[in-house]
């Protein structure tokens, strides 16, 4: 009996071995990878990829919290704290395998370089969500560009968008975006230009301190260049620059139109008393999903030179984002999810993400690309100095991603704006990314006019929408009509500076507690004729209130709590398309959002 007992022993872990090797290897790690990226390495080659955690930080706290130094303060520790307890075996995997990466906490993921034995161990981890490509992808350039002839003099006492949009007539209150700080994430800035070296927040006058006023994200020559294989020398600012730099003229044209003002007739910035901070993505106008993340990270919390030491109190009230990531170069709904995650913890941070809606219109269904499409990004569109939009400007509503979502949120001057380039001359650009930055500058002098504003997105984003000029368009999509206002042509219409000021003096802050996510749900959003809202357990009364974009009450009901959740569908087929704002007031404190009707 003993003999068989041991030979019983003896056999069992060769069976075991012959019975995986017989039976079909477990593939649900491949499920975790992107497919293109799969087949990539497939193929034997080494690739850089990004490992998206499950763990994700929740800060839907910082709604709660009042002003942008709380919530930047907050919304930072969270996010740094979920990345520092959950990458760590991740971290341990690559370092064993002498793997290149880097961590990110904006959102909680890793930037790796391997081959497909390394992506399988990684994909294989618990710990891990999923695993997503980093393409270099190609910037949006303007669609017109007529460079300033030396010997021509093109001065003006004034741009016209800026007259446009009347940020001058702001300028006359004494409101200049004193006090605050703008953000550019781009091809990178010549800042040293005369129209916008005095608003630097790095130049005191006198000399230049970087740490903390700029950053470069690019650390090697895109592949999509035919000098790639040569010499980083081909990058006119080289790599990891110490110093601001703009290898393309973009960056300064766009840093230009948000702050720009020589002091001798080149009145080209919306906001020339702000200061402003740069992080170049681009390397000659192509970036990488990593590059993009890298400089949002650097946006939340600003870094010294050698990326150490970060300080959220550093961070820009508004950051500019005048490029767009297709889907036919490398984002698609693989990722999208990554950045828009990104997005969201810096609009939680307190810091207003201005995105150009891209170059694709005319057509319906054109804004497309990250980070335009996403609900937290305030999206832009452009304009013509006749108040027509432009050709190109692209248009609701976004199918990609399936959501009907409303965009461009608003428009502004975008055809022929006159601005800096590297070279310390000016150029005339065409594009979104033209009109992006008037946006950009118009928060800041929000902000400057009504300091209580910093750090409040969703309340600078509404002021500006419910202010905007009203346009009417005859193109229809996705379900808005163009004769109605918001439509997918022009958003809420083309913004009005002065009239978005008036409005911020009247904002007072409020201390009335707000309600976690959870108490309160409306959904769906958009909606069409019905809308359900779920409300938690509250003690005592409950209250709704419905408003349309222009502040007039719509609907009102009340409930009595009795700490007990309810549920219950409004029919409102009688409210015409557009926009929306709800609020649920309860003993507790309340709460308030956005809602579109289509």
């Amino acid at each position: 009996m003993k003999k068989r007992i041991l030979f019983a022993a003896t056999l069992l872990p060769c069976l075991f071995a012959l019975s995986a090797w017989l039976l079909p290897e477990n593939e649900d790690w491949r499920n975790k990878v992107d497919a293109e990226l799969l087949e990539t390495v497939a193929a034997g080659q080494t690739v850089e990829f990004l490992v998206v955690l499950q763990a994700q930080a929740d800060v839907s706290a910082a709604k709660n919290l009042r002003g942008k130094a709380q919530k930047g303060a907050f919304v930072f520790q969270q996010l740094r704290t979920t990345a520092a307890e959950t990458q760590a075996p991740l971290l341990r995997i690559l370092q064993t395998n002498a793997a290149p990466h880097r961590s990110f906490y904006v959102v909680n993921a890793i930037l790796a370089k391997g081959d497909l034995s390394l992506l399988r161990l990684l994909a294989e981890h618990p710990a891990t969500a999923r695993i997503e490509g980093n393409p270099w992808v190609r910037m949006s350039g303007p669609v017109e560009e007529i460079i300033e002839q030396e010997g021509l003099n093109w001065r003006n006492a004034l741009e016209w968008g800026i007259q446009k949009i009347r940020a001058d007539e702001v300028w006359n209150l004494g409101y200049t975006g004193q006090g605050v700080v703008v953000g550019g994430q781009d091809t990178g800035y010549k800042w040293d230009h005369a129209a916008i070296r005095d608003q630097y927040r790095g130049w005191n006058g006198a000399t230049a301190d970087h740490n903390y006023n700029w950053h470069d994200a690019i650390s090697e020559i895109s592949p999509l260049h035919n000098d790639s294989i040569i010499s980083p020398t081909n990058n006119p600012c080289g790599l990891n620059a110490a110093v601001p730099c703009d290898d393309n003229n973009h960056g300064t044209h766009t840093m230009g139109t948000m702050v720009g003002d020589d002091g001798e007739g080149n009145q080209i910035g919306v906001a020339p008393g702000a200061r402003w901070i740069a992080c170049r993505n681009m390397e000659r106008g192509y970036g990488t999903p990593a590059t993009y993340i890298e400089c949002f990270e650097w946006f939340l919390a600003p870094t010294d030179l050698d990326g150490q030491n970060p300080q959220p109190a550093s961070a820009p009230h508004v950051i500019n984002n005048s490029w767009g990531c297709p889907e036919l170069e490398g984002c698609n709904a693989s990722n999208w999810a990554t950045m828009e995650a990104v997005v969201n913890n810096l609009k939680a941070a307190g810091v207003v993400v201005v995105v150009s809606a891209g170059n694709s219109g005319s057509s319906c269904h054109t804004v497309r690309d990250p980070a335009s499409i996403f609900e937290h990004s305030f999206s832009i569109g452009a304009t013509r100095s006749n108040d027509t939009i432009a050709n190109f400007s692209s248009r609701g509503s976004v199918t990609v991603d399936g959501s009907g979502r409303l965009k461009p949120d608003v428009a502004a001057p975008g055809v022929g704006v006159r601005s800096a380039i590297r070279n310390g001359g000016y150029a005339s650009f065409s594009g979104t990314s033209m009109a992006g930055p008037h946006v950009a500058g118009l928060v800041a002098l929000l902000i400057s006019a009504n300091p209580d504003l910093a750090g409040e997105v969703e309340v600078i984003e509404t002021i500006i929408e419910q202010t905007a000029m009203p346009m009417l368009s005859a193109q229809d999509c996705g379900g808005f009509s163009g004769m109605e206002v918001p439509n997918a042509v022009y958003g809420h219409g083309r913004v009005d500076a002065f009239a978005a000021v008036e409005r911020a003096l009247e904002f007072v802050s409020s201390t009335t507690p707000t309600l976690p996510e959870s108490a309160v749900q409306v959904f769906p959003n958009p909606f069409r004729n019905e809308l359900q809202i779920h409300i938690g357990a509250l003690d005592g009364p409950v209250r709704l209130e419905l408003y349309d974009s222009s502040g007039k009450p719509v609907l009102q009901r009340r409930w009595d709590g009795n700490g007990a959740p309810l549920t219950e569908t409004l029919y409102l087929e009688k409210l015409p398309t557009g926009v929306y704002w709800y609020k649920v007031v309860a003993a507790a404190g309340s709460s308030s959002g956005k809602l579109v009707k289509r």
